[in-house]
């Protein structure tokens, strides 16, 4: 279905953004093409109105060895080993549903930190709330709370250190901050940069579902009285998967057969997709037929735009395969091989043996 104005603007595009992308794709998008836009282009995936103040912050060092840019920084702390650290604020969703919000949040964070190669070792948090007089603040106040040590001790990563506060101007909307700490030696870390032609890339971990769908959206846009519909937006966790997933990982980067991983955490399948092959200048085919899926009947605009959960994106060496499989076989996680990495520099999405979409770089074209 091709689209038009009107559409774009539900998606949360701009005007003058839906113009950007007909002028980019020298045609009028169809849906599936839109809502891989407006994943990309929305205030959580590209920092469009505040990447101007972030670029203002300090990030290199000497003892810095990764800074913006990755799944997680990486900061040297000698004896051949470094620490992985990722913050994220998880807001919207916590306010939305508190409990799975904050879940969520810590659960990804976890995942962006051995997705490097490191294993998570201890999460901190900064979350602050409305008045305690307010309707909304206790159970808040409580979901958020069981949320983030829930996931965390699920995974066996201790919440170490915690600041709350409580301030009326919070009624609205929610701070829920949250950090994961994780250990791993310099010269194992890895990175979601895709190199190479015809590698096969693997999808692992949970099957997708239609939770999540629209979630990065969401969680850039401003709310209203309408804040109950955003509710089906909200990503459902499972520490327990995650946790399989975190030792399957780590089983596979003991060997040498990965040259790129990428969470797949906001946006999903779409953001994963496109900024590991953006970072190493390539295309990347995908077969949606061959994504695992917990639904039936799932198009493929839901598929691309699902944040399911619990997966991750890989790159391998060919004729690894087999030998990864066995694995996240051992591990019970999905394993996939949907698609390969190309040197067209679009993504291309093909669906029961038709093209669904076709996209060029698109990164940071919208300025």
């Amino acid at each position: 279905m091709l689209v038009n104005e009107k559409i774009a603007i539900d998606h949360g595009l701009k005007a003058d953004e839906y113009k950007k992308i007909c002028e980019l794709l020298k045609r009028i998008p169809n849906l599936t093409e839109l809502g891989i836009f407006s994943a990309m282009w929305n205030e959580h995936c590209s920092y469009k109105s505040s990447r101007l103040h972030l670029k203002k912050l300090p990030t290199s060092g000497k003892k810095v060895i990764q800074g913006p840019g990755e799944n997680a920084g990486v900061i040297d702390i000698e004896d051949g080993d470094a620490i992985v650290f990722k913050i994220e604020s998880h807001n919207h969703p916590s306010f939305i549903e508190p409990y799975q919000g904050a879940a969520t949040g810590v659960g990804g964070i976890m995942r962006d930190v051995f997705t490097m190669g490191a294993r998570p070792i201890a999460n901190l948090n900064s979350i602050h709330f409305g008045s305690p007089q307010h309707k909304k603040t206790k159970n808040l106040l409580r979901g958020v709370v069981h949320g983030i040590g829930g996931y965390g001790n699920c995974m066996g990563v201790p919440t170490i250190a915690g600041q709350t506060s409580f301030d009326s101007s919070y009624n609205g909307n929610i701070l829920v901050n949250a950090m994961t700490l994780g250990l791993v030696k310099k010269n194992k870390i890895f990175y979601s940069k895709a190199a190479g032609l015809n590698k096969p890339v693997i999808y692992v971990g949970s099957k997708t579902g239609r939770d999540g769908i629209h979630g990065a959206s969401m969680a850039s846009a401003s709310f209203d009285e309408k804040i109950e519909e955003k509710k089906p937006t909200v990503q459902v966790g499972d520490p327990f998967t995650e946790k399989l997933l975190l030792e399957a990982c780590l089983e596979l980067m003991a060997g040498d057969s990965i040259i790129a991983i990428q969470d797949m955490g906001a946006a999903g399948l779409t953001s994963s997709s496109i900024e590991m092959a953006s970072k190493g200048n390539l295309g990347i085919e995908i077969n949606l037929n061959k994504v695992p899926c917990r639904e039936s009947k799932m198009t493929p605009y839901e598929i691309m735009l699902s944040e399911s959960q619990e997966r991750m994106l890989i790159v391998l060496e060919n004729g690894k395969e087999e030998m990864a499989k066995k694995i996240f076989d051992k591990w019970n996680l999905d394993f996939a091989v949907i698609g390969k990495t190309t040197n067209s520099k679009n993504i291309e999405l093909f669906f029961n043996n038709e093209q669904v979409a076709n996209i060029p770089d698109t990164t940071g074209k919208f300025k």
